[in-house]
């Protein structure tokens, strides 16, 4: 596929989210809203993504949106020219906040907070109530010098808020989303074909990313996945120098970030034997997979749909490895809020795009994840990719 015929975030949809925000604002007598976003992995870069198609690379950033009229970006000294020309929001700010204080840049106009946030019709003097999304990002220094700055205003937590204002995704978003688990389709199949004893882990991860990124990824949600044998046994295993070994269990995890959106495939790939009862976890595996796939509907619970699958390996014996939240919803995070555990309210939405990830982990011969992606119909739910469950080599 050419890169021109990519599927994209048409520049038009960037202003429909900042009117989403301003409703918000308006229905929590909010007189600003400030997001946070840094580059940590997995979902510091979420809010400027969203906001401003931003990919946040080494400097902080913060946009802010007024009660009324245009955002406002705020980024570092060396983020300006950057934002200026990728970002989808027109008006760029050097926040003195921002810089490193053993840094010099004599060339960069740098602004204070309070004289920004007064310029865009927020007095410091005025009681004003700010909503604040990423907090839980932001460093305890930082964030005592935004309110120092402010020192009259009243912050409140957005995060789930905000959160909440992307969940149902917009025709663009999902051909975005829908490239992306291609995408991830490929690192799978490149898996499968690099995966043979003597292989180490890591050059079967070379191999995946390699494919990926030739496909359009920009780098990936989580790092990816590649353990063998009793390096499965941890949730978050990491990819080592251990060679496949014959008759091994191999866990292959992608997530593949395009265009600031993600995918999640997860497999199990079995070497030669690796014995019937890893055989047997994998089967009950892919049969909760396929019941919570056929649960998935608009209008109800998540829970309700996790609790098939979780019931499914309740009932094998082996409900001790289910170890957490078998449903969340993927979007410009790979794991992103809503998350469908046993105790969420959250209601599944047509357009939602969720995650059926299936784990057993801790125990005694490894672990396994069998992962999934779908779109929530008017129905019921589209899987997003045709992925076999059952691979040998």
């Amino acid at each position: 596929m050419k890169p021109n015929s990519l599927p994209m975030i048409p520049s038009a949809e960037f202003p429909q989210r900042w009117a989403k925000v301003q409703r918000l604002m308006a229905d929590l007598n909010l007189d600003l809203v400030a997001a946070y976003a840094d580059d940590r992995a997995t979902f510091g870069a979420a809010h400027a993504r969203w906001l401003a198609n931003f990919p946040v690379h080494f400097e902080p950033v913060c946009i802010l949106v007024p009660r009324n009229g245009d955002p406002c970006m705020l980024v570092g000294p060396e983020s300006e020219q950057y934002a200026l020309l990728v970002g989808q929001i027109p008006q760029v700010r050097v926040l003195k906040e921002f810089t490193h204080p053993d840094e010099d840049y004599p060339y960069a106009q740098m602004e204070n907070l309070s004289v920004i946030i007064a310029e865009l019709g927020v007095k410091s003097d005025n009681r004003v109530r700010i909503g604040l999304g990423g907090r839980g990002l932001i460093g305890a220094d930082l964030l005592a010098t935004f309110q120092q700055s402010l020192p009259n205003a009243e912050w409140i937590d957005v995060e789930n808020n905000l959160c909440s204002l992307r969940a149902q995704k917009t025709p663009a978003e999902l051909e975005v989303i829908n490239y992306a688990y291609h995408i991830a389709e490929a690192g799978i199949q490149a898996a499968v074909e690099a995966i043979h004893p003597g292989v180490t882990e890591r050059a079967i991860a070379a191999e995946i990313e390699s494919a990926m990124r030739r496909m359009g990824a920009e780098g990936t949600g989580i790092d990816t996945i590649v353990a063998s044998g009793t390096n499965t046994r941890p949730i978050l295993a990491r990819s080592t120098f251990r060679p496949i070994a014959d008759h091994d269990l191999v866990l292959i995890t992608v997530a593949p970030r395009y265009e600031g959106y993600h995918a999640a495939i997860a497999r199990m790939i079995l070497v030669g034997n690796p014995g019937a009862e890893i055989q047997r976890a994998l089967d009950v595996a892919i049969q909760a997979q396929l019941a919570c796939g056929l649960a998935l509907r608009p209008g109800i619970r998540g829970s309700e749909a996790e609790a098939v699958g979780r019931s499914i390996v309740a009932n094998a014996g082996l409900g001790e490895y289910f170890l957490y939240s078998g449903i969340h919803s993927v979007g410009v995070i790979e794991f992103e809020p809503p998350i469908f555990g046993p105790s969420s309210p959250a209601i599944l939405l047509e357009d939602m795009v969720i995650s059926i990830d299936i784990p057993m982990f801790n125990t005694p011969w490894g672990g396994l994840r069998i992962e999934n992606g779908y779109r929530i119909t008017s129905e019921g739910a589209e899987q997003l990719h045709d992925t076999p469950y059952l691979i040998r080599k």
